[in-house]
Protein backbone atom coordinates (compact mmCIF):
# COMPACT_ATOMS: atom_id res chain seq x y z
CA UNK A 1 0.00 0.00 0.00
CA UNK A 2 2.62 2.84 0.76
CA UNK A 3 5.10 1.27 -1.21
CA UNK A 4 5.85 3.14 -4.73
CA UNK A 5 8.16 1.20 -7.18
CA UNK A 6 9.70 3.60 -9.95
CA UNK A 7 11.64 3.05 -12.93
CA UNK A 8 15.60 3.32 -13.34
CA UNK A 9 15.19 7.11 -14.63
CA UNK A 10 11.95 8.07 -12.92
CA UNK A 11 12.14 10.61 -10.72
CA UNK A 12 12.46 9.81 -6.51
CA UNK A 13 8.24 10.03 -5.57
CA UNK A 14 7.68 11.43 -2.29
CA UNK A 15 4.19 11.21 0.17
CA UNK A 16 2.84 11.97 3.30
CA UNK A 17 0.87 9.61 5.41
CA UNK A 18 -0.74 10.56 8.66
CA UNK A 19 -1.48 8.26 11.69
CA UNK A 20 -3.65 9.58 14.01
CA UNK A 21 -6.11 8.91 16.86
CA UNK A 22 -6.48 9.41 20.55
CA UNK A 23 -4.14 8.43 23.30
CA UNK A 24 -3.40 4.83 24.13
CA UNK A 25 -4.31 3.82 20.44
CA UNK A 26 -1.38 2.60 19.57
CA UNK A 27 -0.03 5.94 16.82
CA UNK A 28 3.29 5.93 18.21
CA UNK A 29 3.91 1.66 17.60
CA UNK A 30 2.31 2.51 13.77
CA UNK A 31 4.92 4.96 13.26
CA UNK A 32 7.81 2.73 14.58
CA UNK A 33 6.75 -0.41 12.66
CA UNK A 34 6.57 1.77 9.16
CA UNK A 35 9.75 3.23 10.09
CA UNK A 36 11.33 -0.30 11.41
CA UNK A 37 9.93 -1.79 7.51
CA UNK A 38 11.77 0.92 5.74
CA UNK A 39 15.24 0.31 7.92
CA UNK A 40 14.55 -3.08 6.76
CA UNK A 41 14.19 -2.25 3.31
CA UNK A 42 18.43 -0.44 3.31
CA UNK A 43 16.21 3.41 3.20
CA UNK A 44 17.61 6.08 4.82
CA UNK A 45 15.00 6.87 7.59
CA UNK A 46 15.32 9.78 9.77
CA UNK A 47 12.76 10.36 13.25
CA UNK A 48 12.10 13.46 14.85
CA UNK A 49 9.82 14.80 17.87
CA UNK A 50 8.73 18.12 19.17
CA UNK A 51 11.55 18.87 22.17
CA UNK A 52 8.24 19.74 24.70
CA UNK A 53 7.96 15.79 24.53
CA UNK A 54 10.08 14.29 26.87
CA UNK A 55 7.87 11.83 28.77
CA UNK A 56 9.16 8.42 28.07
CA UNK A 57 12.98 9.64 27.25
CA UNK A 58 14.84 13.00 26.50
CA UNK A 59 15.52 11.48 22.62
CA UNK A 60 14.19 8.33 21.73
CA UNK A 61 10.37 7.79 20.41
CA UNK A 62 8.75 5.37 23.07
CA UNK A 63 5.25 3.73 22.82
CA UNK A 64 3.08 3.30 25.37
CA UNK A 65 4.00 -0.62 24.83
CA UNK A 66 7.82 0.34 25.62
CA UNK A 67 8.69 0.10 21.79
CA UNK A 68 11.76 2.44 21.49
CA UNK A 69 13.49 3.81 18.36
CA UNK A 70 16.25 6.15 18.73
CA UNK A 71 15.44 10.28 17.35
CA UNK A 72 16.50 13.87 17.10
CA UNK A 73 14.19 16.07 19.49
CA UNK A 74 13.71 19.39 17.47
CA UNK A 75 12.47 23.02 18.55
CA UNK A 76 10.73 24.04 15.63
CA UNK A 77 9.45 22.42 12.54
CA UNK A 78 11.95 24.56 10.14
CA UNK A 79 14.63 22.31 11.68
CA UNK A 80 13.27 19.38 10.07
CA UNK A 81 14.06 20.81 6.59
CA UNK A 82 18.21 21.34 7.93
CA UNK A 83 18.41 17.68 9.08
CA UNK A 84 16.97 15.59 6.22
CA UNK A 85 19.12 16.00 3.51
CA UNK A 86 19.95 12.42 1.37
CA UNK A 87 17.12 11.14 3.45
CA UNK A 88 14.49 8.76 1.51
CA UNK A 89 11.72 8.58 4.90
CA UNK A 90 11.20 10.99 7.59
CA UNK A 91 8.82 10.20 10.47
CA UNK A 92 7.51 12.30 12.66
CA UNK A 93 5.90 11.51 16.32
CA UNK A 94 3.40 13.60 18.20
CA UNK A 95 2.98 16.15 15.85
CA UNK A 96 0.61 18.16 17.23
CA UNK A 97 2.86 19.97 19.28
CA UNK A 98 4.76 21.17 16.81
CA UNK A 99 3.56 24.60 15.29
CA UNK A 100 1.48 25.32 12.21
CA UNK A 101 4.77 25.94 9.81
CA UNK A 102 4.68 21.87 9.77
CA UNK A 103 2.07 20.89 7.26
CA UNK A 104 4.34 23.08 4.74
CA UNK A 105 7.62 21.66 5.59
CA UNK A 106 5.83 18.39 4.92
CA UNK A 107 4.87 19.34 1.90
CA UNK A 108 8.13 20.43 0.80
CA UNK A 109 10.42 17.06 2.01
CA UNK A 110 7.26 14.91 -0.02
CA UNK A 111 7.80 17.31 -3.08
CA UNK A 112 11.26 16.82 -2.70
CA UNK A 113 10.70 12.89 -2.86
CA UNK A 114 10.59 11.97 0.56
CA UNK A 115 8.35 9.59 2.04
CA UNK A 116 6.91 11.57 4.98
CA UNK A 117 5.28 9.63 7.90
CA UNK A 118 3.38 11.51 10.64
CA UNK A 119 1.74 10.63 14.43
CA UNK A 120 -0.55 12.73 16.37
CA UNK A 121 -3.35 13.28 18.26
CA UNK A 122 -6.37 14.39 15.71
CA UNK A 123 -8.01 16.18 19.00
CA UNK A 124 -7.21 17.80 21.77
CA UNK A 125 -8.76 16.43 25.51
CA UNK A 126 -11.55 19.04 24.79
CA UNK A 127 -12.23 17.01 21.62
CA UNK A 128 -11.14 19.89 19.20
CA UNK A 129 -8.87 19.24 15.84
CA UNK A 130 -5.50 19.49 17.68
CA UNK A 131 -2.85 21.47 16.28
CA UNK A 132 -1.26 21.36 12.79
CA UNK A 133 -3.03 17.83 12.51
CA UNK A 134 -6.41 18.76 10.76
CA UNK A 135 -4.29 20.92 7.92
CA UNK A 136 -1.80 17.43 7.50
CA UNK A 137 -4.61 15.27 6.88
CA UNK A 138 -6.06 17.75 4.22
CA UNK A 139 -2.77 17.56 2.32
CA UNK A 140 -1.88 13.50 3.10
CA UNK A 141 -2.00 10.87 0.55
CA UNK A 142 -2.99 8.40 3.25
CA UNK A 143 -4.61 8.98 6.72
CA UNK A 144 -5.38 5.93 9.18
CA UNK A 145 -7.28 6.34 11.89
CA UNK A 146 -6.73 4.41 14.96
CA UNK A 147 -8.79 3.71 17.78
CA UNK A 148 -8.46 2.94 21.79
CA UNK A 149 -10.75 1.15 24.00
CA UNK A 150 -12.83 2.93 25.85
CA UNK A 151 -12.44 3.33 29.87
CA UNK A 152 -15.94 2.87 31.01
CA UNK A 153 -17.60 1.15 28.12
CA UNK A 154 -15.05 -1.25 26.25
CA UNK A 155 -16.66 0.31 22.91
CA UNK A 156 -13.96 1.90 20.48
CA UNK A 157 -12.48 5.22 21.76
CA UNK A 158 -11.69 8.54 20.12
CA UNK A 159 -11.40 11.20 22.42
CA UNK A 160 -8.42 11.78 25.02
CA UNK A 161 -10.32 12.63 28.09
CA UNK A 162 -7.81 14.54 30.66
CA UNK A 163 -8.78 13.26 34.28
CA UNK A 164 -7.35 16.48 35.73
CA UNK A 165 -8.52 19.91 36.26
CA UNK A 166 -5.66 21.46 34.58
CA UNK A 167 -7.34 23.94 31.22
CA UNK A 168 -3.86 23.84 29.97
CA UNK A 169 -3.80 22.57 26.09
CA UNK A 170 -0.57 20.88 26.48
CA UNK A 171 -0.72 18.58 29.69
CA UNK A 172 2.21 16.02 29.10
CA UNK A 173 0.81 12.54 31.24
CA UNK A 174 0.08 9.04 30.92
CA UNK A 175 -2.98 6.98 32.37
CA UNK A 176 -2.64 8.94 35.57
CA UNK A 177 -3.90 12.11 33.63
CA UNK A 178 -5.82 11.00 30.54
CA UNK A 179 -8.25 8.05 29.73
CA UNK A 180 -9.40 6.86 26.22
CA UNK A 181 -13.17 7.41 25.95
CA UNK A 182 -15.80 6.84 23.07
CA UNK A 183 -18.18 10.09 22.22
CA UNK A 184 -20.84 8.79 24.54
CA UNK A 185 -18.67 8.53 27.50
CA UNK A 186 -16.35 11.42 26.69
CA UNK A 187 -19.49 13.62 26.62
CA UNK A 188 -20.80 12.37 29.72
CA UNK A 189 -17.34 13.11 31.30
CA UNK A 190 -17.31 16.73 30.03
CA UNK A 191 -21.21 17.21 31.83
CA UNK A 192 -19.80 15.89 35.57
CA UNK A 193 -16.68 17.81 35.04
CA UNK A 194 -18.99 21.18 33.95
CA UNK A 195 -21.63 20.38 37.06
CA UNK A 196 -18.57 20.39 39.68
CA UNK A 197 -18.03 23.40 41.40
Amino acid sequence: MFLEHTGPHSPRKGWIEVICGSMFSGKTEELIRRLRRAEFAKQKVEIFKPGVDTRYDAVDVVSHEGTTIRSTPVPNSTNLLLLTSDIQVVGIDEAQFFDDGLPTVCEQLANSGIRVIIAGLDMDFQGRPFGPMPALMAIAEYVTKVHAICMHCGGLATFSHRKTASQELVVLGETDSYEPLCRTCFQAALSVQHDTP
